[in-house]
């Protein structure tokens, strides 16, 4: 115990053991979903439900440990919602299959990383406005709260859009409708929900998946569900493993959707690394958190990790505020919560059980926990509000956070030069505008 006490500096920030191991389970109950939602998400691009599954698990474990060990911070880690999002939604289609995606992510990491170790990353922070990047957070909140309603047949396509379009493309159609509560899935869906909701106003932890076993549950009784026909916990199949096809990236299409992962990715990190070491009390007199770059590089290592397992890439979680709000305040959390993960490795029956239905919600629910940066975007400054406008828009209407993205920064960088301001941009932020117009015109 004492070894514990000396190797996490226990003492030295105000916690205990009991603490600790009370905040990691907290955390990893908040986060648990991510072992379902995220095979949900990617089997949309093909990948093996049961095998990402596994894969979730493990490269989740892998790097929750690493950034315990390694940095001895409560930021506990797992495949990010909104990029998982991106690889099954675009950048499969994109690069042709989810092993291309998946090289994708494998790069990602390795450019953040190298934008760490050699000091870039904070300084790129700079180069885009804050409202922008309250906008991309955003936005990609409504994208995966949009898949949720969508899953759950709240949302549909009516069937004579396609139909009426594609025999008169200039007739005005309605691109979606709203569902009927006489589907058995909407109310499911809608029963699940209404659980989530409730938790997350009385402040219950491990909101999300009390929701997603309820709603199972539900579907398991009225038949929209069935019980795993043989064992419940198997040895764990790594079928994504090493899969990734680094040829499928010579493309025209690969560099903007690789600055838009890298951007996503370095963006959400940075938000979430320094909201749980401000609600920990781990900041410096400047407002650092103690081995923030050990920190940092081990989420860019993590984007990689999770691409070389076939999970979509890994990054920091802002639901480690839960353990946080338990009193965690070292890596022994973060420790326990990849443990939990690793133990999780071996439940891929029981997780594809969960119907659709029953993960809607909980995407849903991340959907408007992500959303919240809208409150802080300044909406008097126009020529940052309308472009971050543009981008939480986009974002879920084209179905695509690179496209999202990239009008957005165009239309920022165009607002800058018309009005004046040109040097007020960073040459950087004209690059990626300027790459991202070639893109779209390419496209």
């Amino acid at each position: 115990m004492s070894a514990l006490i000396r190797f996490f500096e226990l003492e030295a920030r105000g916690t205990t053991v009991a603490r600790e191991v009370r905040g990691g389970i907290a955390t990893f109950l908040t986060m648990a979903y991510i072992l379902v939602a995220n095979p949900g998400i990617l089997a949309a691009a093909g990948v093996p439900f049961e095998s990402a599954v596994a894969a979730t698990a493990a490269a989740s474990a892998i790097v929750c440990l690493a950034m315990g060990l390694i940095a001895n911070a409560p930021i506990a880690l797992a495949p990010g919602m909104g990029l998982n999002a991106m690889v099954a939604y675009q950048i499969a289609a994109a690069t042709g299959s989810w092993q291309g995606a998946m090289a994708l992510v494998v790069v990602d990491g390795l450019v953040v990383l190298a934008l760490v170790l050699i000091g870039l990353r904070e300084a790129v922070m700079e180069i885009i406005p804050v409202d922008l990047r309250r906008g991309i957070g955003a936005g990609i909140g409504l994208f995966i709260a949009f898949i949720g309603a969508v899953n759950a047949r709240l949302v549909i396509v009516p069937p004579a859009t396609a139909s009426t379009v594609a025999a008169t493309p200039g007739a005005v159609m309605p691109p979606v409708t709203f569902g009927s509560l006489q589907q058995p899935d909407a109310l499911l869906a809608l029963a699940g929900l209404l659980v989530i909701a409730v938790l997350l106003v009385r402040q219950r932890t491990g909101a999300i998946v009390i929701g997603i076993a309820t709603a199972t549950v539900l579907a398991l009784a009225t038949g929209l569900a069935a019980p795993p026909e043989g064992a419940w916990a198997v040895w764990p199949r790594f079928d994504t493993a090493f899969q990734a096809d680094f040829r499928s990236l010579w493309i025209p299409a690969a560099l903007p959707l690789l600055l838009s992962l890298v951007m996503v990715d370095f963006f959400d990190t940075m938000g979430s690394a320094t909201a749980i070491a401000e609600a920990a009390g781990l900041q410096d007199e400047r407002g650092r958190m103690p081995r923030l770059r050990r920190v940092l590089a081990i989420d860019a290592a993590g984007a990689s990790i999770g691409g070389l397992a076939g999970a979509s890439s890994v990054t920091a979680y802002i639901e480690s505020a839960a353990g946080v709000a338990e009193g965690a305040r070292t890596g022994l959390h973060t420790v326990v919560v990849g443990l939990l993960f690793a133990a999780s490795m071996f439940l891929a029956p029981l997780a594809a059980v969960v119907p659709p239905a029953a993960t809607a919600p909980a995407l849903i629910a991340v959907g408007f926990l992500m959303a919240q940066p809208i409150t802080r975007i300044d909406l008097r400054a126009l020529d940052t509000a309308l472009p971050a406008f543009l981008v939480l828009l986009m974002i879920p209407l084209t179905w695509s956070i690179a496209h999202g993205i990239g009008y957005g920064f165009i239309t920022f960088a165009v607002i800058r030069v018309l009005s004046g301001r040109a040097r007020d941009v960073h040459p950087l932020m004209y690059g990626v505008a300027t790459a991202f117009a070639l893109y779209f015109f390419i496209e």
